[in-house]
């Protein structure tokens, strides 16, 4: 069994209404998925996070790598691309790129040996995943605030039992999203706070102590993900978890960060840590260090699919009675090609997404969409 070709697709769709993260402008949506096309006709699908264009561009560079090589060696390819490019650093679109071949791969392993790649990582802890919703982003032409109240209320109702909303711009009015939120929402419903990075040390705090009392579960990305030494501070100084790690890749990123206790939740990305073979390792390295993981997830069926592969297999941390299980990042904005990249799209009933139970990720891809949603022009 032997690779035999190497496919990207870029899906974009422009938005009617483009919205904002402190740190980023969506005006469309667009996302890489990567095909890995073995001799015998298996196939194995992965995504990437982050810029489509240069994650394509990369992707290719590393098929060079990748032709004639048995995918069902994971460890061996994994580290061949990741040596590959050792030299010229090993963060970016380099880890992105792999991420995505390296969770292809493992899709083709599962479906070579006829298994769920959740039981190829030690077997199916859970059949199912609590979400919360992901979304309540500074949308164009609307109040924010009541914007973000009406959407996250929306959630509750269609039986989300948390909510994780966009700070970052303005410290003043984003405390008075978070009072509408909590009001709208209610006392019972867990809340989440993500900064996208936008705020400086001085801004986390304030926020932080001033938050504190609208029952947060956790800040998220309060300050760049370079600065580990105001990571620390942030946490020092005022009482809501922090969390971060969308942004490290692979386990040397996440080694600092968790060795000097800059969070206290860690949150690897499939799709840009380094895929499935990395994303082990970085589990494995925060329970080592006591650090609970619930992976960030943004993009289509095939990230979800991984995501919810990967969060079966995890092992509670700690094993107990009524242990803590993972909760999935499911993303509610707008984006049309999200699920109908799969033939059976990954939704949610009432809050909680089932894990596909067939071999690899579990997924079967809609060619249509991907011609669908092509780039035009």
């Amino acid at each position: 069994m032997k690779i035999a070709a190497i496919r990207t697709y870029v899906l974009e769709h422009r938005l009617e209404t483009a919205f904002e993260s402190a740190s980023m402008r969506f005006d469309r949506r667009v996302h890489l998925l990567v095909e890995v096309i073995c001799e015998d006709g298996t196939t194995g699908w992965g995504e990437c996070l982050g810029p489509a264009g240069p994650n394509r561009a990369m992707v290719e560079a590393y098929s060079a790598w990748l032709i004639g090589q048995n995918p069902l060696e994971t460890e061996k390819i994994w580290a061949t691309l990741y040596n590959a490019l050792r030299d010229q650093g090993q963060r970016g679109v380099s880890v992105t790129a792999l991420s995505g071949i390296d969770i292809a791969l493992w899709d083709i392993k599962g479906k070579h040996l006829g298994q769920p790649v959740s039981m190829l990582l030690g077997g199916r802890i859970r059949e199912r995943v609590q979400a919360y919703a992901t979304g309540s982003f500074k949308r164009d032409g609307v109040d924010r605030i009541e914007d973000n109240a009406q959407e996250t209320a929306q959630h509750v109702a269609a039986g989300f039992h948390a909510v994780k909303i966009k700070i970052g711009f303005d410290p003043k009015e984003d405390l008075r999203v978070i009072a509408a939120v909590r009001e709208a929402i209610g006392p019972d419903t867990r809340l989440m706070i993500d900064a996208n990075h936008g705020y400086d040390v001085i801004e986390a705090v304030r926020v932080g102590n001033a938050a504190a009392q609208y029952d947060i579960d956790w800040f998220e990305e309060p300050v760049v993900p370079e600065q580990l030494s105001a990571y620390r501070e942030v946490r020092d100084r005022q009482p809501i978890p922090v969390a971060g790690g969308e942004t490290w890749h692979t386990r040397w990123g996440f080694a600092g960060p968790l060795e000097q206790r800059c969070v206290d939740i860690a949150q690897p990305d499939l799709c840009g840590v380094g895929g499935f073979t990395e994303a082990r390792r970085v589990a494995d390295l925060a329970s080592l260090h006591g650090v609970r993981v619930v992976p960030h997830v943004w993009g289509t069926a095939v990230q979800i699919a991984a995501a919810l592969q990967f969060m079966s297999a995890m092992v509670p941390d700690p094993v107990r009675n009524r242990a803590i299980a993972p909760i999935m990042e499911f993303d509610r904005t707008h984006n049309p090609f999200r699920q109908a990249v799969v033939t059976q799209p990954i939704e949610h009933d009432h809050g909680w997404v089932s894990v596909p139970d067939a071999p690899g990720l579990g997924i079967e891809i809609n060619r249509d969409a991907l011609r669908e949603f092509a780039p035009k022009g």
